[in-house]
C-alpha cells in the first residue's frame, strides 16, 4: 500500500459507511458487499473482481482500531493542507527553507509512541537520505469471516464440520512468485531491489515506491499463467474444525492462522467462525441447563406420580410429588450440557396441567362430585380484595341517598 492510498482512497466511501460508523456497522456493510461482489458470485466480471478487492482493503484497514485511527489522522493531516508539497499530491512541490522538515521524519516519529500511528503503516515506505531499507515488508494476511448451521443437539455435544471457504490465497503454480514456473523474478533495474527511489528537494530527501516495480523490489518478465503475475488467486478451501460442546447460538469462535496467508512472508490471518443454533422440539437452554416444559394430568398433579422424560442421552424416571402446582419447576442434576472443561449443567422441568378442551358426560359428573367436595377457597386474597371493594361501594351509595333525602 502507497502513502497516496491515504490521501486519496475514501475507505469509507468504498464501504458506504459514514466517518463515525461503529465496528459492528463497518463489518455488516463489508460482509454485505463482500457476499455480492464476490468472485465466485461474478464470474468473469473484472469490475466486480476489482470492486471486491477495493472493499476488502477497505475492510482490511477500517476493522483495525490502530491502523483505522492512522488512516483517519493522515486523511485529515492531508485535508489540512499539512502535506502540501508531498510527493504526488495536489498542492505542488514543497522546497523548504530553513522552518522546513523532512516528511519521512514526520512520518516516523508521529508512530515513535508504540500506539500504531504513522509509523507502523507508512514504516518501509520511507527512508531518510541514504537509507537502504527495502520497501516491501511482510503483511499480514486479512481476518476472513464466516457462518455455520448447527442443529441444536450437535452444538450441545460438540461436533466437528467441514467449512468450505472461497479467498484469495497464494498461486499454487508459481508459489507466490508471481513468475512462470522455471523462472523467477529479477530485481528492478531503477531500484535495485530495494523497492524505493530517492530524490532531492533542495534541503529535503524524499524516498517513495519505485514507479517501475511498483515498490516490490522486483520486475517479472514472465508473468505466471495461472495468476498473471499477481501472485494470488481466489480458490476454494476447505478447513474442518472442532466445533466445542456448549457452543451458544451467536457465538464467534477463532482459529488463529486459518485466514488469508500474509504477503511477504507476512503471518496469516484468523477465521472468524460465527454460530447459528438451530431451535429444538422438545429443549431450550439456559446457560448451561437445558429446559423441558412436561405437561400432567389434574390427578397425576394432585395425587403424585412417576413420569418418564427424555434427556439428550436416554430417558429417565421423574417422580412428581402429591400436591405439585402447575409451573413448578424439578430439577434432574447432571442431565444438562456437558462442557469440555468437565461441569455439567441440570435439566430443569416445568409440570404443567394440561386442561382438556373436551370433557366426556361420565367425566362431567365425576368432575362435578368432586367438586361438592371441595370446600376451601382456592383464591382467598382475591376474595377478601373483591369483598373489600363491594362493602365500599355498598358504603358510598348508602351515604349518597341518605344524602339526598336529608336535604328534601
Amino acid at each position: 500500500m502507497s502513502e497516496r492510498d491515504y490521501f486519496e482512497k475514501d475507505y469509507y466511501a468504498a464501504l458506504g459507511v459514514s466517518k463515525n460508523a461503529t465496528t459492528a456497522e463497518i463489518k455488516k456493510a463489508y460482509r454485505k458487499l463482500a457476499r455480492d461482489l464476490h468472485p465466485d458470485k461474478n464470474p468473469g466480471n473484472k469490475q466486480a473482481e476489482e470492486k471486491f478487492k477495493s472493499v476488502s482493503e477497505a475492510y482490511d484497514v477500517l476493522s483495525d482500531d490502530k491502523r483505522r485511527k492512522a488512516y483517519d489522522e493522515a486523511r485529515s493531516l492531508a485535508a489540512s493542507g499539512a502535506f502540501r508539497g508531498f510527493p504526488g499530491t495536489a498542492g505542488g512541490q514543497h522546497r523548504g527553507g530553513a522552518g522546513g522538515f523532512d516528511l519521512s521524519d514526520l512520518l516516523r516519529n508521529a508512530g515513535a509512541g508504540g500506539d500504531g500511528g504513522f509509523g507502523d503503516l507508512f514504516g518501509g515506505l520511507f527512508s531518510r537520505r541514504g537509507g537502504a531499507g527495502r520497501a516491501s515488508r511482510g503483511r499480514r494476511g486479512a481476518d476472513v469471516e464466516t457462518e455455520v448451521s448447527l442443529p441444536f443437539r450437535d452444538a450441545v455435544r460438540g461436533t466437528t464440520v467441514s467449512l468450505r471457504l472461497s479467498e484469495r490465497g497464494t498461486c499454487p503454480t508459481c508459489h507466490g512468485s508471481g513468475s512462470q514456473p522455471g523462472t523467477s523474478p529479477r530485481n528492478c533495474p531503477v531500484c535495485g531491489g530495494s523497492g524505493l527511489t530517492s530524490r532531492n528537494e533542495g534541503s529535503f530527501a524524499f524516498s517513495e515506491p519505485c514507479a517501475a516495480c511498483h515498490g516490490t523490489g522486483s520486475v517479472i518478465d514472465t508473468p505466471c499463467p495461472t495468476c498473471h503475475g499477481q501472485r494470488t488467486v481466489v480458490a476454494p478451501r476447505t478447513v474442518n474444525t472442532r466445533i466445542p460442546a456448549g457452543v451458544a447460538d451467536g457465538q464467534r469462535i477463532r482459529l488463529a492462522g486459518k485466514g488469508e496467508p500474509g504477503v511477504g512472508g507476512g503471518a496469516a490471518g484468523d477465521l472468524f467462525v460465527v454460530v447459528r443454533v438451530a431451535p429444538d422440539p422438545l429443549f431450550g437452554r439456559s446457560g448451561d441447563n437445558l429446559t423441558l416444559t412436561v405437561p400432567a394430568t389434574f390427578t397425576e398433579m394432585a395425587l403424585g406420580t412417576t413420569i418418564t422424560i427424555p434427556t439428550l442421552e436416554a430417558p429417565v424416571s421423574l417422580k412428581v410429588a402429591p400436591g405439585t402446582a402447575s409451573g413448578r419447576k424439578l430439577r434432574v442434576r447432571g442431565k444438562g450440557i456437558r462442557r469440555a472443561n468437565g461441569h455439567v449443567g441440570d435439566l430443569i422441568v416445568t409440570m404443567e396441567v394440561a386442561v382438556p378442551s373436551r370433557l366426556s358426560a361420565a367425566a362431567k359428573d365425576a368432575l362435578d362430585a368432586f367438586a361438592q367436595t371441595q370446600t376451601a377457597d382456592p383464591r382467598p386474597h382475591i376474595t377478601a380484595a373483591t369483598g373489600a371493594a363491594a362493602t365500599r361501594t355498598a358504603g358510598a351509595t348508602a351515604g349518597a341517598s341518605a344524602g339526598a333525602t336529608g336535604g328534601a
